[in-house]
């Protein structure tokens, strides 16, 4: 066979192959942009327009998106992240122009120093009245005048302990950890900030200190009681206390709920040192396409029926002083639980955290690594 005309056969039909491709491409392409456009129009936009929210996973009821799109004709558009360092370089690069965003408070700072946010209008969220003194105080750390944030759902960091086996009242502060009496039954948070704050406070600094010195002395004190924790984890610490691997464990207020649930004999303290509170909020991003949206879905949320909802829900603090009078009357016990409703002199002695600049976090993530490799 003359090897000349079986290479031509052999390019025409590879340029056959080639046209059949690009003319099925383009078929699908139409098609794809056609459903697209009909999307668009069903299912993206209500008859007020669409609100992009960007927030935790599982951090709205969906009953209470459901509630919002029926009473405001506004289609709410729900995407999730995990933490406030997997959603900070999604809004700093505006890659996607998100119109409320929720935000932790130290994040909030961050955000702010980098020109990130827009300011709220507050005559467009009239129920921000309903905002409690004592949330408010404390974002004044983060967010100076309230002007950028509000307020979600807050929350402390605690010890919680197993009272079948560890008499009922024996811890109440972060120095009982350092007792030889609990060896390897003690867990401790595998996270920087929190995994510090407890030295500090034990010490009497701030969790926001920027002073070498004394972030040394607390990461002394961590490699001090080293030899005494059976564990270091974050989300783990609830299971492991429930399968009681451990009877001691430091935990946020809200996996101190989930272990109250399945077990009540998990009692939650708030040490008399002073801990952590920290704060979810509400923001909105400058690049928000849908501002006043955004203001009536956080309007919306502060609603105090919604914000009861949130709270049934979520089982974290409210910021809303409404939503508290109804909590009070429906769950009168849930007031006498201090991973709810802490004592106001321990709140007292608690502290958001900052954002410290480059410079300090350096400082902190080196005496933390000596701690880890130690």
């Amino acid at each position: 066979m003359n090897n000349t005309k079986m290479i031509s056969r052999f390019s025409l039909f590879k340029r056959m192959v080639l046209f059949a491709i690009i003319i099925s491409m383009l078929c699908t392409m139409l098609s794809a942009c056609s459903s697209s456009g009909d999307d668009e129009d069903t299912a993206t936009v209500g008859e007020n327009g669409v609100v992009y929210v960007y927030n935790y996973g599982d951090y709205v009821d969906p009953d209470v998106v459901d509630m919002f799109e029926e009473e405001t004709g506004i289609k709410v558009i729900y995407d999730t992240f995990d933490t406030n360092e997997e959603m900070y370089p999604i809004i700093s690069s505006s890659s996607v122009k998100y119109d409320v965003v929720g935000a932790g408070d130290y994040m909030v700072e961050k955000m702010i120093q980098n020109d990130l946010l827009s300011e709220i209008n507050h005559d467009n969220v009239p129920n921000f009245k309903y905002a409690s003194e004592m949330c408010l105080e404390f974002a004044e750390g983060y967010d100076p005048g309230n002007v950028y944030s509000m307020p979600y759902t807050w929350g402390t960091v605690g010890i919680l302990y197993n009272s079948r086996n560890i008499p009922d009242g024996e811890i109440t502060l972060w120095s009982d950890l350092w007792k030889d009496k609990y060896y390897d039954d003690i867990m401790m948070m595998d996270s920087l900030r929190d995994g510090l704050m407890i030295p500090l406070k034990i010490l009497g600094c701030s969790c926001n200190t920027s002073n070498e010195d004394e972030i040394s002395k607390a990461a002394d004190k961590l490699i001090e009681q080293k030899e005494l924790v059976y564990k270091y984890a974050t989300d783990a610490i609830r299971d492991l206390l429930l399968n009681e691997s451990a009877n001691i464990g430091v935990i946020y207020s809200g996996e101190a709920i989930y272990c109250q649930e399945d077990d009540e004999d998990m009692h939650y303290v708030l040490p008399e040192e002073g801990s952590n509170i920290w704060f979810d909020t509400w923001t909105i991003p400058k690049v928000a396409e849908n501002k006043e949206n955004a203001e009536k879905w956080i309007n919306f949320m502060y609603r105090p029926d919604i914000a009861l909802k949130t709270y049934e829900y979520l089982h974290y603090g409210t910021p809303n002083v409404e939503a508290e009078k109804m909590i009070a009357e429906l769950y009168p016990e849930d007031f006498e639980n201090p991973a709810l409703f802490p004592d106001e002199s321990l709140i007292a002695k608690c502290e958001t955290y900052h954002y410290l600049g480059k410079e300090t976090d350096a400082i902190y993530n080196k005496y933390w690594k000596k701690f880890k490799a130690s």
